[in-house]
């Protein structure tokens, strides 16, 4: 840019968050994404194998949990976005106001009344799940805080870098719950509710705590907006656009998670030992983090996005090869083979889970520059309308490809007379090759549009830079 104006060294220098302040914001995170953790690894399990939903009512109940609150986000990032940030700033009230709501509707997403059944049922759990995407909708501001915490480049990304692993270890966190639940009960129902209580006490407990420690220190303008042209402003930034097609792409892998807790059942006996398929994976996740991380001073995020998407593929695969290994010739050294390459997969989780926030929080600073508006909200939410209609036709497939008449993988769904069948082989192999190949390819897929990507290095600081002294020129800055 060469009609940038550079803010001056003390202002990138200095640093603002404490690290009190820091320590108690990310245990605030790790605990919220414990609560959203806990609905991401059972509820579908909760569906299929304790309230017996068939393939239908799951395939019905995964599109309207996508569609409405989808529709509902509309008004509420128009709501997030035209309001009028306060003295507490633009996220934390949201936060401090939803926190009691998730721990409730957490609890509430793993119990229904035991007199309804059939279309009342369905009709019960769906309106719970809308609820609860509101409810996370609103709370997700938890995390939007990370973007705001800090003007300091470095230490936004720092903020963000770190928000990012505690989000990916608090998410596996209800694995390790289950377990030790699943130790001292038997019954997959009592286990979940039980899992939910804990994880509502403590997570909206913290949520409070950290969300009244913190502060949001970057400010911007008052002035209420026209939020449908935020969203047209969006759709005009080409490198908005990279990131819409490459999340459009890679939320296809929802078929591949779903998979994984009825895996683990047919290969290890029990959904609450799921664990030993998200444990390592969560671990590599946090070491993928950390060498992220450490690689950024050396690569470019756009390089490093697009080589773990390749990475992605090939450990897939061979995470594939082994597991069918296993299945021809079962014995302890492949079983701890597949385990090992668990972790390998993780690694990639490390560059998809944090990279696409710092392209996120890059991207909202180009278009304040160009527009003079922050879109905290509208992003996400036109983000939203592509992984929407990925999502939904991932999760509207994937009950269908797993279990039913007409299934490709053939699972056999639980019932009273046999609380725990015996899958057959070919259902493992298939279960398998979607939970690793499929994925793999669709993280490939996403790091393709990033080769058109150019908003790093330079161009990424002198943006910054420039949007630092707009921000100074019309008072939105505070010290």
């Amino acid at each position: 840019m060469s009609d940038k104006v550079l803010a001056p060294p003390t202002e990138q220098d200095k640093k603002y968050v404490k690290l009190s302040e820091f320590i108690i914001y990310l245990v605030g995170v790790f605990f919220y994404t414990n609560m959203t953790g806990m609905v991401g690894s059972y509820r579908s399990a909760y569906l299929v194998n304790v309230l017996r939903l068939n393939e239908s009512q799951v395939s019905l109940f995964n599109t309207l949990i996508n569609i409405i609150p989808f529709v509902l986000n509309f008004f509420i990032t128009m709501y997030i976005d035209g309001r009028r940030p306060g003295k507490s700033g633009k996220f934390r009230p949201l936060a401090l106001a939803v926190a009691i709501p998730c721990g409730v509707l957490l609890v509430l997403t793993f119990w229904a009344p035991p007199a309804l059944s059939g279309s009342l049922l369905l009709v019960y759990v769906t309106t719970i799940a809308v609820l609860w995407a509101v409810a996370t909708n609103f709370g997700d501001a938890m995390n939007k805080v990370a973007l705001v915490m800090t003007p300091n480049l470095k230490e936004r990304d720092n903020v963000i870098s770190f928000r990012s692993i505690c989000s990916a270890v608090g998410n596996s966190a209800p694995l390790v719950i289950i377990l030790v639940i699943g130790l001292i009960w038997d019954d997959e129902g009592t286990q979940y509710i039980i899992g939910a209580a804990l994880c509502a006490v403590v997570g909206t407990i913290l949520m409070l705590v950290a969300t009244k420690a913190i502060r949001e220190r970057v400010t911007y303008s008052s002035e209420k907006k026209n939020p449908l042209i935020g969203i047209k402003d969006v759709l005009i930034n080409k490198y908005a656009w990279v990131i819409l097609i490459s999340e459009f792409l890679k939320n296809f892998r929802q078929i591949a998670t779903f998979m994984g807790v009825f895996l683990a059942a047919a290969l290890l006996g029990s959904t609450s030992k799921y664990l030993w398929f998200g444990l390592p994976t969560g671990i590599g996740t946090a070491v993928g983090m950390l060498l992220i991380n450490f690689l950024l001073k050396k690569f470019n995020s756009k390089v490093l996005y697009i080589s773990s998407g390749i990475y992605s593929v090939i450990i897939n695969s061979i995470a594939f090869a082994v597991g069918y290994l296993y299945f021809s010739k079962p014995n302890a050294g492949l079983q701890i083979l597949f385990i090992v390459f668990l972790f390998l997969i993780g690694l990639q989780f490390g560059a998809s889970n944090l990279l696409p926030t710092m392209f996120q929080a890059d991207v909202l600073e180009d278009i304040e520059l160009k527009t003079g508006k922050r879109l905290d909200a509208t992003l996400p939410f036109v983000i939203g309308i592509f992984t929407m209609i990925s999502g939904t036709i991932a999760q509207a497939l994937a009950p269908i490809i797993l279990y039913g008449k007409n299934s490709i993988i053939g699972y056999i769904q639980p019932t009273d007379a046999v609380p725990d069948p015996e899958q057959s082989i070919k259902t493992k192999i298939l279960m398998l090759f979607f939970y690793t190949v499929f994925h793999g390819l669709m993280m490939f897929l996403a790091g393709v549009p990033f080769f058109f990507y150019k908003l790093t290095g330079k161009t990424k600081e002198d943006i910054h830079n420039a949007v630092i002294e707009k921000r100074r020129q019309f008072g939105k800055d505070e010290d």
